[in-house]
């Protein structure tokens, strides 16, 4: 059993039932995340003014806060010990993979520097990572755009 579920499952997931498909953010949001639906793979978008060093995956101790929204309200939590968890020098930036993003870092209307968090689990020639990734730099313009290289 699969215990931690990827963003374009859950896209996909609410997209496939109309009373719950993803409510719409801002135009970027918007934006990626179709082309996440679109080449099947999940996609973060991380507003780089607000990140603190670069982007690391590594699993959770189980201890770090995670600042999120919780019925509209920001809500602390805490990742399960062991939950796959991307971090920059301040702490939990998304958890489980590219599913939920901490407000910290997320994307706004004053956003002008984006980075793109592409997961691809398979090895790094992953097609639908690399299609995702070059429609994003296709679609926007390069002052504004880019990637974050996996972790080694």
């Amino acid at each position: 059993v699969k215990k931690y579920t990827s963003s374009i499952e859950n896209l996909a997931r609410r997209a496939a039932k109309p009373d719950s498909a993803p409510r719409s953010i801002n135009p970027l949001v918007d934006l990626y995340n179709a082309v996440s639906m679109i080449n099947g793979v999940p996609i973060g978008g991380e507003d780089l003014d607000r990140y603190a060093g670069p982007a690391r995956l590594v699993l959770a101790a189980g201890n770090e806060e995670f600042t999120t929204r919780a019925n509209g309200e920001p809500a602390t939590e805490h990742p399960d010990a062991g939950e796959p968890v991307w971090v920059d020098g301040r702490g939990v930036t998304c958890r489980r993979w590219n599913w939920r993003q901490t407000i910290r870092t997320a994307i706004a209307d004053d956003t002008t520097r984006v980075g793109f968090i592409i997961d691809s689990l398979d090895a790094p020639d992953h097609t639908g990572a690399q299609a995702a990734a070059s429609q994003l730099v296709a679609l926007l313009p390069g002052s504004i755009v880019r990637q974050l290289d996996r972790p080694e």
